[in-house]
């Protein structure tokens, strides 16, 4: 009226008790919403969430439990500057939603992580946590990188190093389902294809998640095929909640369909052939901490003779040394030179943004 007024608020929120300020709308405690675990208010509606080792229904409502068979899984998370540090956290959250979807365990789930930029860091193995919680509180604390992108670089250390039995995965001969969820918000400054094709010829079943700036090609190029159920996109971090509700139940529908027996004998060397061994100490209480195991190494010029093999056991061994050491060295060169790389384009791109 002329002589006072009154206060309205826009679509989604409220009046507060001031009758000035606005409030946004509490939809899940405003209507039926029908969640049977959890209701998450998504801006003029509402989402619903399960909770640990549970995956939303087909009718987006009812859970239903995630299969507690084993699965080594390992995400490679892009934390490149176009990310930004307050996208990074909802990634965090992202990589929280699909852990508390597993049933965590060294006997079942082992879960890896690695953050790439200019760099890769490995924020843990699949051995370093046998616990959801202790996982997740890893993530919570995970730094941001902030500098390039160089996804083939993080894909070649995931398939060198993260799926191996000293990061704690599960020999091939268990036939444990090997898995990755590659996320990227932009273009590589590198190669994607080479170690992508090797990690899928290698039997690890690859998740490509892209947001924003990602470019389709790359996608299809990480993602195991068929891509229509391994490939994610979405235009911005808006959606990320219904991309990780997708991919948890694909993670889960591929689980129930695989066997997933760790005692199978698949893939097990002949007993006839005697081989050198190199002894190791697992973290796990299925690798038996109190005894060690052996890792078998092939060698091309034995015939089976044990007295030829004692004869030649230290230079096997000599030689997987050095051999390891030189691609170690190798790995630190490329990786310096590329650092180099990457801050010369950084300089060049600041120059031309100030001209």
């Amino acid at each position: 009226t002329e002589e006072s007024y009154s206060c309205r608020c826009l679509e989604g929120f409220r009046l507060a008790e001031d009758g000035k300020r606005c409030r946004r709308k509490d939809v899940c405690k405003s209507t039926h919403h029908g969640c049977e675990h959890i209701c998450v208010n998504h801006g003029n509606s509402y989402i619903c969430r399960c909770s640990e080792g549970f995956v939303l229904a087909e009718d987006g409502r009812r859970c239903k439990r995630c299969t507690e068979g084993p699965v080594d899984l390992v995400f490679v998370i892009d934390g490149s500057k176009s990310l930004g540090e307050e996208n990074f956290e909802i990634v965090k959250q992202f990589v929280t939603g699909i852990i508390d979807s597993l049933a965590v365990s060294p006997k079942a789930a082992r879960v890896g992580l690695l953050q790439y930029s200019t760099q890769v860091r490995t924020e843990f193995t699949l051995r370093s946590f046998t616990s959801a919680k202790d996982m997740k509180k890893a993530v919570a604390h995970m730094k941001y990188m902030g500098k390039g992108s160089m996804t083939g670089l993080a894909l070649k250390h995931m398939f060198e190093r993260s799926f191996t039995q000293v990061e704690g995965a599960r020999p091939l001969s268990t036939r444990v389902p090997r898995v990755a969820i590659v996320f990227t918000d932009g273009r590589a400054q590198d190669d994607v294809s080479e170690w992508a094709s090797k990690a899928q010829a290698n039997g690890i079943t690859m998740y490509a998640v892209g947001v924003g700036k990602a470019i389709e090609e790359e996608l299809q190029e990480i993602a195991s095929e068929p891509t229509d159920k391994h490939l994610f996109y979405a235009e911005d971090f808006s959606t990320m909640g219904e991309i990780s509700e997708k991919l948890k139940k694909g993670i889960c529908e591929a689980l129930e369909d695989s066997d997933g027996s760790q005692d199978s004998p698949a893939g097990e060397l002949p007993k006839r052939v005697h081989q050198p061994t190199v002894q190791h100490r697992y973290l796990f209480e299925e690798d038996n901490v109190s005894q060690s195991t052996q890792k078998l190494f092939h060698s091309t010029k034995s015939s089976g003779s044990p007295l030829e093999e004692k004869h030649d056991q230290c230079k096997c061994e000599n030689l997987i040394m050095f051999q390891n050491l030189a691609n170690e060295e190798v790995r630190k060169l490329t990786q310096h030179l590329l650092e180099e790389m990457t801050q010369r384009m950084e300089a060049l791109e600041n120059r031309l943004r100030y001209r």
